[in-house]
């Protein structure tokens, strides 16, 4: 059984590519596209959007790419508080990198970084030096006084004046970023102001794919947004400026509608007219709507998602990346969307095998952890801890098993292969428990597929489990979360530690 489309990606690549193209037309000169959301690997948007492709808005660049220029920007607050990709589990800086390279391997050059609200940190110092001496033109913007009220500071020599000039030859000048707010928009005026001291036309225009502004604001994809940013306390609302001039309902988020006033002020005061927009909605070029071919599958999807996001936060708050006030938020949405933990599959079969570890070793004095996965069939299969490996090596193990068919009775690890990694963990790295994590098992996996033919099938099933559901009783060690991701498996955890030991790795 594959999973259910509910979204066509082709129509949607060519509608988005057909309505930026007008756009940029109708600017009547340079367009800044201010690219919100992920650009590669949006798998936010592929969970939710069931047939999404990840890399559309990067297909979409191709298309664009002999008019597009693109600047990257990044807060340097963000860099200097470590702050993570939550999909990557990377900092903003390094994914700032990793952002670079993947656009490189799509044949997209990036014009420039721009590093935002700069104040001479220096960690940003660093991570600019490290930039420029790869010979990639570095850009840094300072805060300006009085933004955003003070129009005339802001549209002044003090305000955006003061930025440096980046120089671009595109008609279309992409502007994106690893995350929400870095600065995107700040950039794409900061341009305009310049171009118009310079006698050139420009315009500015939104690509955001969440909220879905023609979908009703309680539809699931939409809270789902809200779930995916409830740590930085969006909230979607009606765009009240486009009812009261169009007499119609779309939803945008709080910071875009509560800015427009602002932004139109601010667009005014650079190009001496009145802005064509009437709307935060008149802004966007967004058409992820239109080519949604099923609702209840999205839907469905969405609930799913809403999910994922309760247990990742309440996991986050345990370990104390977040405050309380998101977990509330979360669990506010989940009444909203009315869905519970126990909507998600796996979770029952996940706590039902910890139970099952936990009679099996009776007398050990350990941590009983349970995981359970469902594979594309729909198949649910279990695992749980041992003396010899963690929870998701185990049922890793067991799911590529049925996915080859190979008996449960045949083991997979060598004695040999075990035994070897075991006596290096504990005699030479000094690791307090010698079980395998995830990424040694796939390791000791492949090294005994050389002499295990079974062990040689299981590796071959191993991208079978790329977009498959999976939940632990416990939050993952660094060695399981690395080994899950790398496969692709949209994992959930409890937010339960897997040792009494303070210091994890």
């Amino acid at each position: 059984m594959i999973k259910k489309i509910g979204f066509d990606k082709s129509k949607y690549l060519a509608e988005q590519n057909e309505h930026i193209i007008k756009r940029a037309e109708n600017s009547g000169g340079k367009l800044y596209l201010e690219f919100g959301g992920k650009l590669v690997f949006d798998y936010h948007a592929a969970r939710v959007l069931p047939g999404f492709d990840p890399n559309a808005k990067i297909r979409l660049l191709q298309k664009l790419k002999k008019n597009a220029d693109i600047i990257l920007c990044v807060n340097s607050g963000d860099i200097e508080q470590k702050k993570i990709r939550a999909d990557f589990g990377i900092t903003y800086d390094v994914d700032t990198l990793r952002l670079i390279d993947d656009l490189r391997s799509w044949g997209l050059d990036v014009l420039a970084v721009v590093i935002t609200r700069f104040n001479n940190q220096p960690v940003v110092q660093q991570f600019r030096n490290r930039l420029e001496r790869r010979d990639i033109k570095t850009y840094t913007h300072h805060s300006i006084s009085g933004y955003p009220s003070d129009i005339d500071i802001i549209t002044s020599e003090k305000g955006y004046g003061a930025n440096p000039y980046i120089k671009t030859s595109k008609p279309l000048v992409v502007v994106t970023a690893p995350g929400p707010g870095s600065g995107k928009m700040a950039i794409c005026l900061s341009q305009l102001y310049h171009d118009y001291k310079k006698g050139i036309r420009s315009a500015y225009a939104k690509f955001e794919t969440f909220p879905i502004w023609n979908l009703d604001i309680k539809h699931p994809v939409n809270i789902a947004y809200e779930a995916a940013t409830a740590d930085i306390g969006d909230f979607n609302m009606i765009d009240s400026f486009h009812l009261k001039s169009y007499g119609k309902k779309t939803v945008n988020y709080n910071r875009d509608v509560e800015a427009f006033p602002v932004l139109k002020r601010i667009l005014k005061h650079i190009t001496g007219t009145d802005s064509v927009y009437m709307s935060p909605t008149d802004m966007g070029v967004n058409r992820a709507g239109f080519a949604i071919t099923d609702d209840a599958v999205v839907r469905e999807a969405a609930k799913q998602e809403i999910i994922r996001r309760n247990f990742r936060y309440q996991c986050e708050y345990a370990m104390g990346f977040i405050e309380k006030d998101t977990v509330t938020r979360i669990e506010s949405l989940m009444k909203e969307a009315g869905v519970k933990s126990e909507d998600r599959k796996v979770v029952k079969p996940a706590k039902e095998a910890a139970e099952e570890a936990r009679i099996k070793q009776k007398g050990s004095d350990g941590i009983f952890c349970g995981a359970a996965i469902e594979l594309n069939d729909g198949t649910i299969i279990r695992g749980y801890n041992s003396p010899l490996m963690h929870a998701s090596s185990s049922v890793i193990l067991n799911a590529i098993k049925k996915c080859a068919g190979i008996p449960d009775l045949v083991h997979l690890l060598t004695n040999h292969v075990m035994d070897s990694i075991g006596s290096l963990k504990g005699k030479i790295l000094n690791k307090k428990s010698p079980n395998l994590d995830l990424a040694e098992t796939l390791i000791a996996l492949s090294v005994s597929s050389t002499v295990n033919s079974a062990a040689a099938l299981a590796v071959e099933q191993l991208s079978k489990l790329n977009n498959t559901e999976m939940h632990i009783t416990h939050i993952p060690t660094p060695g399981d979360e690395a080994g899950l991701k790398r496969l692709g498996i949209n994992v959930t955890s409890e937010p339960n530690f897997p040792s009494k030991n303070l210091f994890i790795t």
